[in-house]
């Protein structure tokens, strides 16, 4: 996630950076240089905002699980976190889950495949108006 990204998703939980620094647990100012770009932001941050995001998505709105959208056979469900604590909507949330044939060893690697599959997709292309 870079900086133009966390500001964007601030903004679509309508959330000021005092409020993002609360929900974060961090500092106000490290919510500022975050969108400042003068710090990284370290993945469990990356990782909150996409969860808080994703619970204010349109509830109504049925999503299929992973395992579904990604036709995995049954051997691979089975090994799958995914599929063992039934978050197939969540599945980006949980590390080593078997995507694109493979559990991947870090968050950045993971979240790439996640941002191109259709279970992410629907909340973080969605209009924030």
């Amino acid at each position: 996630m870079d900086s133009s990204e966390f500001v964007t998703l601030r903004k679509r939980l309508k959330k000021t950076q005092k409020q993002m620094a609360q929900l974060l647990g961090k500092s106000v100012k490290a919510v500022h240089s975050y969108e400042q770009g003068w710090r990284t932001i370290p993945p469990d941050v990356e990782r909150q905002m996409l969860f808080l995001l994703s619970r204010s998505f349109d509830g109504n709105q049925k999503r299929k699980p992973c395992w579904t959208v990604n036709k995995c056979p049954t051997e691979r469900k089975k090994q799958c976190p995914a599929w063992e604590f039934k978050s197939g909507q969540e599945c980006w949330f949980i590390s080593g889950t078997i995507c694109e044939g493979e559990a991947h060893k870090t968050w950045e690697e993971k979240l790439k495949v996640c941002r191109k599959c259709e279970v992410m997709m629907p909340f973080l292309s969605a209009d924030p108006s």
